[in-house]
């Protein structure tokens, strides 16, 4: 990546006439074939494997892997770099969130920062903004992808370049193959089912509703100048996501490493960062106090 601005969008290059409103709406058959696939055998199979053992490891399956992988591992460290860590550790993480099933890093990285990009311009795609009615945003997130007529590149540097990146990137769906196969171990196809694809469809369809809910409606703290998409924050959703669900927050400062920034905001991924930081694990760690700059860029809100 380039030279690390915590709150830019690091991946992206703007290129001569790249537009987020010019655009058509296409069918994308692996991720579509994938979460229909698990979401599928969860509402088929969960019934008639469910179980007090299965349910445990569902619960507990998807906490971690949402909180190590999703928000610090692929949201916190390998997108906004809000805190600096050991490369083992980083590796770790990535891994596990790609455990969580929604994709490899790299497309994580790009569809993460083709949003941000274009919430920050004046004018953006339906697609991007989550404008349109719910069911159809669904249909569009989880099935479909956006292909712009003029899109910006990306740059990934040392990330793009890793080679256990692009392991993962390559083999992101076979990765469920041995966490099916020690959960079928430990207790049958129960576990499998619970554990592997009841968790894959709750975390990709539930990253989808707060998402969407995060743009249409909620409490706001800061507006961010010239961008035509604003957030909202997800009170309820703070526990199971882990603190991302305060995105009002982190439209304001997406460089921090603390999402829920007020008192009464829960924000499990700052704690774990915290407590990596307390072990030696994770230094440079990026707060709002840390961000005089970023705050020419907001206006303050009427909550």
């Amino acid at each position: 990546m380039h030279d690390h601005d915590p709150c830019a969008v690091n991946s992206l290059i703007e290129t001569p006439g790249c537009d987020p409103s010019a655009h058509r709406v296409v069918w994308d058959p692996a991720h579509s074939l994938w979460n229909g696939g698990m979401l599928f055998v969860a509402l088929a199979f969960g019934g008639m494997t469910v179980s007090l053992g299965a349910m445990a490891i569902f619960v507990l399956m998807t906490g971690a892997t949402l909180l190590l992988g999703h928000s610090v591992g692929f949201h916190r460290r390998l997108i906004h770099g809000s805190f600096d860590c050991p490369l083992w550790l980083e590796r770790t993480l990535a891994w596990v969130g790609t455990i969580v099933g929604m994709s490899g890093p790299f497309w994580m990285i790009r569809t993460h920062d083709l949003r941000d990009w274009a919430q920050r311009q004046p004018e953006c795609h339906d697609y991007l903004a989550h404008r349109r009615p719910m069911a159809i945003d669904a249909l569009w997130q989880m099935h479909c992808r956006l292909e712009l007529d003029h899109p910006p590149a990306f740059d990934m540097g040392r990330i793009g370049r890793d080679p256990f990146y692009r392991f993962l990137e390559r083999t992101w769906m076979v990765q469920q193959i041995p966490v099916a196969a020690a959960l079928w171990w430990l207790g049958g196809w129960g576990f499998v089912v619970w554990g592997v694809c009841a968790r894959v469809s709750i975390s990709v369809v539930g990253h989808w509703f707060v998402g969407h809910l995060a743009h249409r409606r909620g409490p706001q703290t800061w507006l961010v100048r010239e961008a035509g998409v604003q957030a909202h924050d997800v009170p309820w959703a703070a526990i199971p996501t882990m603190g991302e669900a305060w995105h009002n927050n982190h439209h304001a400062y997406p460089g921090s490493a603390r999402i829920g920034l007020y008192r009464g905001q829960s924000d499990w991924g700052f704690r774990f960062i915290q407590a990596l930081e307390r072990l030696g694990l994770a230094w440079d760690v990026r707060t709002p106090e840390a961000m005089d700059e970023r705050r020419t860029a907001l206006l303050e809100a009427r909550r």
